[in-house]
C-alpha cells in the first residue's frame, strides 16, 4: 500500500512540475490519437465539458472578488495605463475590421446559402447592440454572476469595493483581501488540469467534425484565418512596437503560447479569463490593474469577432452581386468594431451581429441568417481562431500599457523582452 501512495506521489510531482504548455501538447495529441483509436467512447469528452464548465463557472467570480479587493483595499490605480489599455483595444478592434474590409476586396468570396438559421435574438440595428451593452451595465448582480455577465461584474464589483473602501473595517477589508487570494488559488488548481481538459475538448472536435468544412466553404474559411492571422502577427506587433519600441514577437508568442493555446480550444473568452489572470500575474504585472483590464478585455476587445462580422457580410454583398463602395465599406468597419464590443452581450456571439451590419445594405434579415447559418457550418475553425486571437490580444495590450509606463520610468522589462545579447550585457 505504501508503495503505491509513493508512486502516485512521484506522478503527481513529475507531473506538477513539468512544463504546463508540454503537458498541454501532450493532452492535445492525446486526444487526436484516443479519437481516433475509440470514437465512440462518451466519457472521453467529459474531461473538456468539466474543464470549460469549471473555468466558467469560477471566472465570474473571480473577477468580481478581485475588482471589489483591489478597490476596497484603496491600491487600485485606474490611471493613465487603463486609459492606454482601453486605446489600445478600441484601436486594434477597428483595424481589425479595416484589415478584413482590405482583404475581403482582394479576395472577394461568395458562398453557397444554406437555409435560414434561427436565433432567439437578431439585433436590428447599432442602437439596439448599444442598448443590450448599456442594460448588461445595470442588470441584476446576482443575475450577473450566473450568467457571466462581465460588464454588469465590472460594475457591481467597482461599487461594492468602493464603498467596502469608505465604510468597512479593516479586518472585512482584510477578510475580501483573503478571499481573493483563495479565489485565486482555486483557479490555479483548476489552470492545472488543464491538458486533461484540452483531451476532451480535441477528442471532441476530431469525432464530431469531418473535413467538409475544408471543401465547400474552404475559400471563406482561408479568408477569416488568413486575415486573423495577418492581424495577430503584422498588424497587433506593430501596434505593440509603436508603443514599446522593441521587438513585439517575444510578447506576442508568448501570450499566443499561454493564452491563445486554451482559448482556441475552449473557444470561450469568459472561460479563458482565469487562464489570462495567471498570466499577467507571471509577467509581473500590476494585478489592481489587470484584474479589471482582462475582464473589460473579454467583454470589449473583440478584434476577431470584428474580422467575421466584417468578411461574412462583404461575402453576403459579393453572392448577391452587390457593389461595395470604399466609403460604405469604412462605414461597416466603425459598424463591425463598435458592435463586436457588444458581441458577447447578445445571444449567440459574433455571428448574429451579422444581420445588424447585413441592414447597411438593405440585405433581408433572411438572407443575412442564411450567411449566419454557413458561420456555424465552419465555426469549429472561424470561432476557435476568434477567441484565440481575442484572448491574446487581452494580456498582449494590458503587457503593452504596463511595459510602456515601465519604460518610460528607466524601469527593466521582463527577461523575455530582450535578446540573448541584451540580457548578458546586463
Amino acid at each position: 500500500m505504501n508503495g503505491l501512495s509513493q508512486f502516485f506521489r512521484s506522478l503527481a510531482h513529475k507531473y506538477n512540475h513539468t512544463s504546463l504548455i508540454l503537458r498541454i501538447l501532450i493532452g492535445l495529441l492525446l486526444g487526436v490519437v484516443l479519437a481516433l483509436l475509440f470514437p465512440k467512447a462518451g466519457w472521453i469528452e467529459e474531461f473538456g465539458n468539466l474543464f470549460v464548465g469549471a473555468l466558467k463557472a469560477i471566472a465570474p467570480v473571480l473577477v468580481f472578488v478581485l475588482v471589489a479587493g483591489a478597490l476596497a483595499q484603496g491600491t487600485a490605480r485606474l490611471d493613465r495605463r487603463f486609459g492606454l489599455v482601453l486605446w489600445l483595444y478600441m484601436l486594434t478592434t477597428f483595424l481589425a475590421a479595416f484589415v478584413a474590409v482590405i482583404t475581403s476586396f482582394a479576395f472577394p468570396v461568395t458562398v453557397a446559402l444554406p437555409d435560414a438559421a434561427q436565433a432567439d435574438v437578431i439585433p436590428q440595428g447599432l442602437g439596439e447592440v448599444l442598448h443590450t451593452l448599456l442594460s448588461n451595465l445595470v442588470s441584476n448582480p446576482f443575475g450577473s454572476l450566473t450568467s457571466g455577465n462581465y460588464i454588469g461584474i465590472l460594475f457591481w464589483a467597482s461599487l461594492f469595493g468602493l464603498a467596502m473602501k469608505r465604510y468597512a473595517s479593516d479586518s472585512s477589508r482584510l477578510f475580501l483581501s483573503n478571499v481573493s487570494d483563495g479565489i485565486s488559488q482555486m483557479v490555479r488548481w483548476i489552470i492545472n488540469l488543464a491538458p486533461f481538459g484540452i483531451m476532451g475538448l480535441v477528442y471532441t472536435n476530431v469525432v464530431s467534425n469531418g473535413l467538409a468544412i475544408f471543401t465547400e466553404y474552404g475559400k471563406l474559411l482561408l479568408l477569416l484565418v488568413g486575415t486573423m492571422l495577418l492581424l495577430s502577427l503584422v498588424i497587433d506587433p506593430f501596434v505593440i512596437f509603436l508603443y514599446l519600441r522593441r521587438n513585439p514577437y517575444p510578447l506576442v508568442f508568448k501570450c499566443l503560447k499561454e493564452s491563445g493555446l486554451t482559448a482556441f480550444f475552449t473557444r470561450s473568452s469568459a472561460a479563458n479569463i482565469p487562464v489570462n489572470m495567471a498570466l499577467c500575474e507571471r509577467l509581473g504585472l500590476d494585478k489592481d490593474m489587470y484584474s479589471v483590464s482582462i475582464p473589460l478585455g473579454a467583454t470589449i476587445n473583440m478584434d476577431g469577432a470584428a474580422i467575421t462580422i466584417t468578411i461574412m457580410t462583404l461575402a453576403a454583398c459579393n453572392t448577391l452581386n452587390m457593389k461595395v463602395s470604399i466609403p460604405a465599406a469604412v462605414l461597416l468597419s466603425v459598424v463591425s468594431a463598435l458592435g463586436a464590443c457588444g458581441a458577447s452581450g447578445v445571444a449567440g456571439g459574433s455571428l448574429l451581429l451579422i444581420p445588424m451590419s447585413c441592414a447597411l445594405f438593405g440585405i433581408s434579415n433572411d438572407i443575412a441568417m442564411q450567411v449566419v447559418g454557413v458561420g456555424f457550418i465552419i465555426g469549429v475553425v472561424q470561432d476557435s481562431l476568434e477567441t484565440c486571437l481575442n484572448s491574446a490580444g487581452d494580456v498582449e495590450f494590458a503587457a503593452t500599457a504596463e511595459f510602456h509606463d515601465w519604460l518610460k520610468k528607466g524601469k527593466r522589462l521582463p527577461d523575455f523582452m530582450y535578446s540573448k545579447k541584451e540580457r548578458t550585457e546586463k
